[in-house]
């Protein structure tokens, strides 16, 4: 049977139980306080948010260099016949792009980039289940049906509590954040055509949270649902939520995950999201 290796970059925030069950690999982006490079993977999440709130200047964020998706691809091709490459959204990152131009480097293995097109846990939903599938014994082809047939119904939310990382770090416009800012609302965030631009605007966290549970409930009213809530350092607020929607809904897989370094650089502290699928 044809081996398929599986990588994701760091910002899919999979736990290391997750990583080793499933044999991914992660190749890592990194975070920059002044003119120290950190590697997200090297950083807890706690120890990250500390770090920024202890510094009047934002860290910047750094993504991975061709010549380590090419070490890492030579490695993983030496027992593969096929590697599936998945990257948080090109839209934000040339991390995809750079997967890209890797790929094309590399002869003796089939590598096959696959842009998210979103970040986090939604992007992690993707790799778990190609690796998932790969031990099946699927196809590549196979795989990507079924990967297809998940971003059909992939949704995912957020919101920030201070718009100013997103603006200043070039992920959101000025007259977007000028809007948020101004008539101090929560606006309800999300990933179109790659990038991050409002979905709704809310005059409240509390209101813009139960705006995006009622769209998640709208799909698992229709039939079994993973899901995750996210969050930036708030893990007490992420498992109200959690458990709320967990003793709601019978047909609804749901666990925690979290804002790393590098996306916590551009949405900051107590950010809070929520993603889904139909299974």
């Amino acid at each position: 049977m044809p081996k398929i290796s599986i990588v994701t970059d760091s910002t899919a925030y999979l736990d290391e139980k997750t990583l080793v069950e499933n044999e991914i690999s992660v190749i890592p982006l990194s975070v920059v306080f002044d003119q120290e490079t950190i590697r997200e993977t090297e950083m807890g999440t706690e120890e990250f948010y500390g770090k920024m709130r202890a510094r009047e200047k934002l860290p910047t964020t750094s993504q991975p260099s061709i010549g380590e998706f090419i070490d890492l691809y030579e490695k993983l091709g030496e027992s593969s016949d096929s590697i599936l490459s998945f990257h948080l959204s090109s839209g934000i990152s040339g991390t995809f792009e750079t997967a890209v131009a890797a790929s094309r480097s590399i002869e003796d293995v089939n590598v096959y980039p696959f842009d998210s097109e979103i970040s986090c846990s939604a992007q992690g939903y993707y790799a778990v289940e190609a690796a998932k599938l790969a031990r099946e014994g699927k196809t590549v082809d196979e795989i990507f049906e079924t990967l297809t047939s998940i971003r059909d119904t992939l949704a995912g939310y957020f919101i920030v509590a201070d718009l100013n990382h997103l603006h200043r770090g070039g992920r959101m416009s000025g007259a977007q954040k000028f809007l948020g800012s101004a008539l101090q609302i929560k606006p309800i965030l999300h990933f179109k055509d790659k990038v991050i631009v409002p979905f709704e605007k809310v005059r409240t966290e509390k209101r813009a949270i139960k705006r995006v549970m009622e769209l998640l409930e709208q799909d698992a009213a229709d039939g079994p649902v993973r899901a995750t809530v996210v969050h930036a350092n708030v893990p007490e607020k992420a498992e109200e939520i959690r458990s709320t929607l967990d003793k709601k809904y019978d047909n609804l897989e749901i666990d925690l995950g979290v804002f790393g370094p590098v996306i916590g650089t551009h949405l900051g502290e107590k950010s809070l999201g929520l993603t889904w699928y139909k299974k």
